[in-house]
């Protein structure tokens, strides 16, 4: 079903979970109901080889792990307030996340966590995991938030840079800019807990929105034609309102007078430069895959978080979205896009043999 048994999911978050924190519930457990231990989580949530072996199950050939146990920007890292013990923290996380993946380091891909506070220690941590192997790099949406220097500043231009060199491209996962907790803790208060999570859920997947638009007329995608930014969890349906407002704006507000160097649209900048994820939507992979554009999608499960598709909801997912598609479109959807994007290899007959035994389905001559 994933593209002749090829299937690349993305958002697979790769978290070192502890009991009680309900990050793991993917098949198990549930926000209100959590596992209390890792003998109650599902083992692909902790152990690579369980992991390989659910991915062989539900068809899917490689999975992006996003390092968000320093929250989903590395933001949680700046609480620790001693700039080398942060930056160490920083890399211990990605040589574990480089043990872990070398299970099978064709299918498990590592995407660096960076010490985001220091730009110049920032580049050369993404030139330490290249190395390693890692396949990308996580990045905040809004370094503002954090007394950082906003996108558009040239104190960014190391990441940029060693982005470009070493064809790594960016993400900005949800959750990746100012996440307020006493806000959380006043909302759960005054709505309960389910409710919050829902409401929470939402202003994290418009958040990215912001930060997409910020991107753009930041003029970074426009100083670095080849650099490539990912919008990781936040899905689609969003984008064709945001791109047709940014046009309508900057058209309307004549931008190119004080901005001449912005020589494309925002939509065009974007179709350029820019890739976004989707997982449960049913409505926008059907109905808008052409405004937003077949190249800049790709399909993610979230694993093992409690919003992640899980087991049979993959695949009734995936038939409901992308029915009304062509096989070229699903294809580009569910593997070619992301393929291209990680660099990742095909699977050989021998891997697709084993995919059919865990499946139950007879092996081809």
């Amino acid at each position: 079903m994933l593209g002749n048994n090829k299937g690349l999911a993305l958002g697979s978050d790769n978290r070192d979970v502890l009991p009680n924190n309900g990050t793991a519930t993917s098949g198990l457990g549930s926000f209100k109901n959590p596992p209390k231990s890792y003998q109650e989580m599902h083992p692909g949530a902790y152990d690579p080889t369980a992991r390989l072996k659910y991915m062989d199950e539900m068809g899917i050939w490689a999975m992006v792990m996003y390092p968000n146990v320093g929250g989903f920007g590395a933001q949680e890292f700046l609480k620790l307030k001693d700039p080398e013990l942060m930056l160490t923290c920083v890399q211990v996380y990605n040589d574990w996340q480089t043990e872990w993946a070398s299970t099978d380091s064709r299918r498990l891909l590592p995407i660096s966590s960076i010490p985001f506070w220091d730009a110049a220690a920032a580049a050369e941590e993404v030139r330490r995991c290249a190395a390693m192997g890692h396949r990308g790099i996580l990045f905040t949406g809004e370094p503002q938030s954090f007394g950082q220097p906003f996108l558009a500043d040239p104190y960014w231009n190391p990441l940029w840079e060693v982005a470009v060199e070493m064809n790594l491209p960016i993400s900005f996962h949800i959750g990746s800019g100012d996440i307020t907790e006493s806000t959380v803790k006043n909302r759960i208060a005054a709505y309960g807990r389910a409710a919050t999570y829902t409401t929470i859920a939402i202003d994290l997947l418009l958040q990215n929105g912001r930060h997409v638009s910020d991107l753009i007329m930041s003029g970074v995608l426009a100083r670095y034609p080849t650099i490539k930014f990912v919008s990781v969890e936040s899905g689609i349906g969003w984008i064709p309102f945001v791109l047709e407002a940014m046009d309508y704006q900057f058209r309307g507000n004549n931008v190119r007078e004080e901005r001449p160097e912005l020589d494309l649209l925002p939509s065009e900048y974007f179709a350029r430069n820019v890739y976004a994820c989707c997982s449960f939507e049913q409505t926008a992979p059907r109905r808008l895959i052409d405004i937003i554009g077949a190249d800049n999608v790709m399909f993610e499960t979230d694993f093992p978080h409690p919003t992640s598709l899980y087991g049979k909801e993959v695949h009734i997912r995936i038939e409901g979205g992308l029915s009304d598609c062509e096989e070229t479109v699903r294809r580009k959807i569910l593997w070619r896009n992301a393929q291209k994007l990680y660099k990742v290899a095909d699977p050989s007959a021998e891997d697709e043999a084993k995919r059919g035994r865990a499946i139950g389905t007879p092996e081809q001559a």
